[in-house]
């Protein structure tokens, strides 16, 4: 069967080179996608967001599936027009959707149908939001209502960042995304992210995985789109998978169904594991990224046969499979991200990595200039690794980040830092 796969990302890259694999595969496409996705796929220069012309390629290469990976498509409909012209398309629609493209709709989708989650209030003003905060004190969190490119949340430790976070996103720091945003009390825990794959009716568990969201080691500097994760997440035990499923997962498929547009695809779930359980921190609907990479490398089922599940409503009849190995990927950045990411510069070495045992690189932001491969974005280069253990894999991913001649990029070296220290202390 022909496959369209829509975007450039290293969460792409992964996909495909999960669904390149595949028995069931003619010909995979993708568009825009990026050097390391044209090694699986051939590239097609559609511009996504012209929904006519991604349906018009469709039909006339006869796709058998659209897998659209980003988020902004999915918000904008891309699923509802294929739908529309009877082209199958793995992805929910529009206004399902919104549960990542709203902060607030899924904030009060958690208050309507009993999902736990942070105490909120929602303010389309700046002045009603600073009043709340100075009522509520800090720390506390502000998240930009819309989509922000994972930059729309502040985790604010004191009264003066808040106050300057709200003025940012009304003063159109974040454009359109920052028009409305949620106060929402500050929660303790540790976060992880897990992940179901739905169909309407059924969810069904893949994995769990923990991310790294802040740009510097030991967690610290401005958050950004990812700079690393791995899995499984040790915090996340079985007890709490079943927890996450019945308490929010299943929840959340019947509030859906309930308003009349049932979710199918991937809902990722970011948790917090609070001292009561856990908790929704928020909702994205699509495989993340930096965690699609480590989940793809543990993948032991066929990826097209359960994406291909989801979209005919049959995941009730079946299941995923995960290799017991630890896997865990770097992000490799362009210097100046998550500000303005220096492009341009130009990657060496990816050729000798090929060897490595259990090693993938999947591409970001790259492209090809004048022959030579070089940064074209902030996140730039997915260094993923397997191992019995988080260490050994984490070891592994950095050795091969080492022989990546790139003086223009950087990474976090301590990426799985909380799995290493549990490991060692179990060897106490």
């Amino acid at each position: 069967m022909n496959v369209l796969l829509v975007g450039g990302g290293g969460r792409e890259h992964a996909l495909a080179w999960a669904i390149s694999a595949s028995p069931l595969l003619t010909t995979l496409y993708c568009a825009p996608g990026n050097p390391g996705i044209a090694e699986v796929a051939t590239l097609v220069p559609l511009d996504v967001t012209d929904h006519a012309a991604v349906v018009a390629f469709c039909q006339s290469a006869k796709i058998d599936l659209v897998v659209v990976g980003p988020e902004a498509p999915l918000v904008a409909g891309l699923v509802d027009d294929l739908n529309g012209h009877a082209i199958k398309a793995f992805g929910p629609t529009r206004f399902a959707a919104r549960l990542e493209g709203s902060k607030g709709f899924t904030k009060d989708l958690c208050r309507d149908f009993g999902i736990p989650t942070a105490a909120y209030e929602r303010f389309t003003e700046a002045e009603p939001a600073k009043a709340y905060i100075r009522a509520r004190g800090a720390p506390i969190v502000i998240k930009a209502d819309g989509l922000a490119a994972g930059k729309g949340v502040v985790v604010a430790m004191t009264l003066t960042e808040a106050i300057e976070a709200v003025d940012m996103m009304f003063s159109g720091g974040l454009g359109e995304a920052g028009a409305a945003v949620v106060v929402e009390e500050f929660m303790t825990g540790e976060e992880a992210s897990f992940f179901a794959l739905c169909d309407g009716q059924t969810a069904l568990a893949l994995a769990t995985a923990q991310d790294h969201k802040q740009v510097g080691d030991g967690d610290t500097g401005p958050n950004t789109g990812g700079m690393g994760a791995y899995s499984p997440a040790a915090v996340m035990t079985p007890e709490l998978i079943e927890r996450t499923m019945a308490e929010i997962i299943k929840p959340t498929l019947a509030a859906m169904t309930a308003k009349g547009h049932p979710f199918q695809g991937v809902l990722f779930a970011g948790l917090m594991i609070t001292t009561e359980g856990p908790k929704l921190i928020e909702y994205n609907c699509r495989f993340g990224d930096p965690e699609c990479q480590v989940l793809m490398m543990r993948l032991k089922d066929d990826l097209l046969t359960l994406l291909f599940g989801a979209v005919d409503g049959q995941l009730k009849t079946m299941s995923a499979r995960w290799f017991d190995e630890m896997a865990l990927t770097v992000v490799m950045a362009a210097k100046g991200y998550p500000g303005a990411p220096e492009k341009g510069t130009v990657i060496r070495g990816l050729d000798q990595l090929k060897a490595l045992d259990g090693a993938e690189i999947f591409h970001a932001g790259t492209a090809l200039k004048d022959g030579q491969l070089v940064a074209n974005g902030g996140r730039v280069l997915n260094v993923t690794a397997v191992g019995a253990t988080v260490a050994e894999a984490q070891a592994k991913a950095y050795e091969a980040v080492d022989k990546i001649d790139w003086p223009g990029g950087f990474c976090r070296r301590d990426i799985g830092w909380r799995a290493v220290e549990r490991e060692r202390a179990a060897k106490r």
